[in-house]
């Protein structure tokens, strides 16, 4: 599939309620913009979009992980927006185990489900991509999110495909529950 652009977010957040963080909270999304082949019209078999995500999530994950500079990735989640002319279900077939396998390996490795959000909108459209650690979906100061804003996309017949990483858990989480240092040589756990 051909890509038309990418668009690269990087969020890193060094203080919040005026207490610096010890290390920043980087958040980065890589979005590949590409034609919808099956827009305006029905397919049953989206097969080809479920074997295409693997080379589009390698493309768009290296991207991202590049934009994570030199910071370890802890959590991941994956989105796509879909134009109005294309199903919400293009975005899902993209964002399959395919997709989510590339993710994985960019981020080093990773034993939790990916977190993920799909939905039609029109051209300028934000989307919310939800964050979890990448080992156990359970460690609560990794719930967290990134919003990118596409301002020329997707335009009726395109479909953004997102993925994002986070090095480490929301500044000052407080709220208790399991930690990343748990889950860390507890097979158990991940």
């Amino acid at each position: 599939m051909l890509i038309r652009k990418v668009v690269t977010l990087v969020d890193e957040a060094r203080q919040e309620a005026g207490r610096p963080a010890g290390t920043p909270l980087r958040k980065v999304a890589a979005a590949a913009i590409i034609g919808n082949p099956f827009a305006g019209r029905y397919q049953e078999d989206l097969s080809s979009l479920v074997e295409a995500s693997a080379a589009l999530g390698k493309e768009i994950s290296e991207i991202a992980l590049n934009a994570m500079g030199p910071y370890p990735i802890e959590s991941y989640g994956k989105a796509a927006i879909i134009g109005l002319s294309g199903e919400q279900e293009h975005g899902v077939a993209l964002l399959t185990t395919v997709f989510g396998n590339v993710m994985r390996a960019t981020a080093g490795g990773g034993a939790a489900w990916i977190s993920s959000f799909t939905k039609r909108a029109a051209p300028g459209a934000t989307i919310d991509i939800p964050l979890a650690h990448k080992d156990a979906l359970y460690v609560r100061s990794h719930y967290d999110g990134i919003s990118i804003t596409l301002p020329d996309a997707p335009l009726p017949d395109e479909i953004a495909i997102i993925c994002a990483y986070a090095n480490r858990g929301r500044l000052n989480h407080r709220v208790g529950g399991l930690s990343s240092h748990d889950i860390k040589g507890r097979d158990g756990l991940v």
